[in-house]
């Protein structure tokens, strides 16, 4: 998928302002009450007709942001802003307008799907449930099957478990297309899909943003799937933003230790790229009790008192890329980190 090129002075389509939400652990009456930091003050910008890639390990909250992003649960605090308005607010705009703007196509294509619809009426339901009168619902429908490499004179009448996995993604991508949507978010969508088939859905995804003007929030935990569709890739961890940038900026120059971590552990065809030690050591931190200051500190080779103390802030490296953020103390030169200059002075290894 070609990267879309865009304007960096055109208005965010999308907007997140320090999103949080912490889900409550459920425990006995006198145990104290915890809660889950799935996602931790969060804060990005999508631009209109670009695919930001969003990657990390599972359990970084990758798809709770998605979620929030939709307002499918309610974030415990900041903002989601789509085309200038804040979501939810009475001056902005209302959750069920946002559906009509802004739809997701999840990992599990079967249980996105009512097996008790036929196809063709799962794809017209979300636009009849709008006002879109039935007829021309349905209508909609066939023509988005067709557009998406399903004959409606086959497949219109059948019902999820008549299809493969393949199809059935297919259908949901037809589904969400029925809202004639400005954004997609898409959640795993490929991950549960064999190679051949992947492949093919993530051509008729790059077609179908051409063809109908789409922006795409594209979440995996396949790097390399994500370096093929994306235009700049959002790093997660714990919880939190530590790195987003440009996709060429990220894979060829990663600042973060984490995103370094990441890319090195990512499988290679060439014998002279042996990976010799793991790249990353450990298990993530518990969500429930994180580490002070760097959530990634317990894990990072350049850990050092500075990063026990505060929490690193997401900034541009100095002398480099503006658009490259890392949120690490080595490229902060008010953190006065000890290995600060060494490493910041290197140039990154590319993955």
């Amino acid at each position: 998928m070609s990267a879309t090129t865009h304007s960096l002075h055109a208005r965010p389509l999308l907007v997140a302002n320090d999103l949080r939400k912490h889900f409550p652990v459920k425990g006995n009456l006198f145990a104290k009450k915890s809660v889950v930091q799935a996602v931790d003050d969060v804060s990005f910008e999508v631009s209109p007709g670009e695919t930001l890639g969003i990657v990390g390990e599972s359990g970084c909250g990758k798809s709770t942001t998605a979620r929030l992003l939709l307002h499918l649960i309610e974030p415990d605090a900041g903002e989601v802003i789509f085309d200038g308005k804040a979501v939810g607010k009475p001056d902005g705009i209302p959750t069920n307008a946002l559906y009509r703007q802004m739809q997701m196509v999840f990992q599990d294509s079967y249980a996105s799907l009512n097996p008790r619809l036929s196809i063709a009426q799962s794809i017209a339901f979300g636009p009849t449930v709008q006002g879109v009168p039935r007829q021309e619902a349905l209508a909609r429908a066939i023509s988005l099957l067709e557009r998406v490499g399903l004959a409606p004179s086959i497949y219109a009448n059948r019902y999820p478990h008549e299809l493969s996995g393949g199809q059935r993604q297919r259908v949901n991508i037809s589904r969400a297309l029925a809202f004639e949507p400005k954004l997609l978010v898409l959640d795993e969508a490929v991950s549960a899909l064999d190679k051949s088939v992947e492949a093919q859905v993530l051509n008729l995804l790059a077609e179908i943003k051409t063809a109908f003007d789409l922006t795409y929030i594209f979440i995996s935990h396949d790097l390399s799937v994500v370096r093929y569709v994306s235009d700049r890739v959002m790093v997660m961890y714990l919880g939190q933003v530590v790195e987003i940038g440009p996709v060429e900026a990220i894979y060829d120059a990663p600042r973060h230790p984490y995103t370094q971590g990441l890319l090195a552990a990512m499988p290679s065809m060439s014998p002279r790229r042996r990976t010799e030690k793991a790249p990353l050591t450990g298990d993530p931190p518990n969500p429930i009790d994180p580490p002070s200051g760097c959530r990634f500190r317990t894990r990072c080779p350049f850990a050092a008192p500075v990063c026990a103390e505060k929490a690193p802030r997401l900034v541009a490296h100095p002398g480099h890329d503006r658009s490259h953020h890392a949120a690490c103390h080595l490229y902060d030169p008010a953190a006065a980190h000890p290995a600060a200059e060494e490493v910041g002075n290197a140039e990154p290894t590319p993955a």
